[in-house]
């Protein structure tokens, strides 16, 4: 087996993603020992920043979408499990039992307070075992330095998970239903149900470190990866209109809501006398507009004819687009309508459940 440096034990780690980890760690733990010594005075010998820090930085830093590297998880698990520490080590003398049980009443509380964070285990080990640190700051040690370590760790955390452009705290788009009724969105009334989820948790009996919402966007990806391999020979090309109703920036709103009704369209692409594309109009444009079509356009969105055609699903789902305009470089060819990649996507799947093999490219 050929050697790799950087195998991705992690589903979706790549190389890039743990140099940012690294350079993550190395500005959070640095400028919070430092900015940790400053407020809390002492030299650079006095342990101003606590080992748990460091499982952390990895945490926050190389996994920032887990549940477990969240904001809440890092400040409340690392500053409760030391509370829980210092407590036991008030309790219980024997410095064995007091781990053992450090640990396990921390992972009880952080679970009931819903911030579980693994290096709050370490936190309440250290804790419950002292040092000078520890016995230095008493009653006070969860507070300062923990929960200011764990509080500036956050603090880095943002600004440097802002600064890459990645989303931090991590937040799951619910999908939107642009048509303002009760439905869910078109992608999720189709497949699978969050419930689903749950009883295939239930029925596996494992913990797993992702959101369940992240759980069923992979899921839905997968779905969709699926259908795309299994319909990869289908081009735009093969179920694009080619004779094409266009209006040029000119047109009135009038002419071209005519047209739009004429033909049983929904969308108009609108194109300068050499047939390149300016943009798009449709009847949510017409319906507030007045005035020609130039005036009003609204971003098209396009494909090449030699492109697959069901990645276009996503686009002509989103309840929004109608249309999707194929160009060569800026020249109208041709468009798909909604309509046009439901019926290929129906005749192809036919053909396929009739036991044809190697089903060519659909033609409509």
């Amino acid at each position: 087996m050929a050697f790799r440096l950087f195998v991705p034990i992690l589903a979706g780690a790549t190389l890039r993603d743990r140099f940012i980890a690294c350079l993550g760690a190395l500005a959070g733990i640095a400028i919070t020992g430092v900015v940790c010594g400053l407020a809390l005075g002492g030299g650079y010998d006095v342990p101003l920043i606590v080992a748990p820090m460091g499982a952390t930085a990895v945490l926050l830093f190389a996994v920032p979408a887990s549940p477990l590297a969240q904001p809440w998880p890092i400040v409340g698990g690392n500053t409760i499990s030391a509370g829980v520490g210092v407590l036991v080590a008030h309790l219980v003398d024997d410095p064995i039992l007091a781990s053992g049980l450090a640990v396990a009443c921390a992972i009880a509380a952080m679970s009931l307070a819903r911030c579980l964070h693994p290096p709050g285990g370490a936190a309440a080990l250290t804790a419950a075992l002292g040092g000078p640190a520890v016995i230095g700051a008493g009653w006070l040690f969860p507070f300062a330095p923990v929960a200011i370590n764990s509080l500036l760790m956050v603090a880095l955390g943002l600004c440097f998970h802002k600064m890459i452009g990645r989303n931090y705290p991590h937040k799951i788009a619910a999908p939107v239903n642009l048509h303002g009724t009760s439905d869910p969105s078109p992608q999720a009334r189709v497949g699978f149900e969050p419930g689903d989820i749950d009883a295939a948790l239930a029925t596996l009996d494992e913990t797993f470190d992702i959101d369940l919402g992240d759980l069923e966007r992979l899921l839905r990806q997968v779905e969709f990866q699926a259908l795309l391999r299994s319909n990869s020979s289908m081009l735009c090309e093969d179920i694009m209109s080619r004779d094409i109703i266009m209006i040029g920036p000119e047109t009135s709103a009038d002419d071209a809501l005519k047209l739009l009704l004429d033909h049983n369209l929904r969308t108009l692409p609108v194109v300068d006398d050499e047939k390149r594309l300016l943009g798009t109009v449709g009847l949510r444009e017409l319906a507030v507009s007045r005035g020609s079509a130039g005036s009003f356009l609204s971003a098209p969105a396009t494909a090449h004819p030699q492109s697959q055609a069901m990645p276009l699903l996503p686009v002509l789902t989103d309840g929004r687009t109608h249309a999707v305009v194929i160009v060569v470089g800026e020249v109208v060819v041709g468009i798909i309508t909604q309509t046009d990649l439901l019926a290929a996507t129906a005749g192809l799947n036919v053909r396929k459940r009739h036991g044809e093999k190697n089903v060519p490219s659909y033609d409509i």
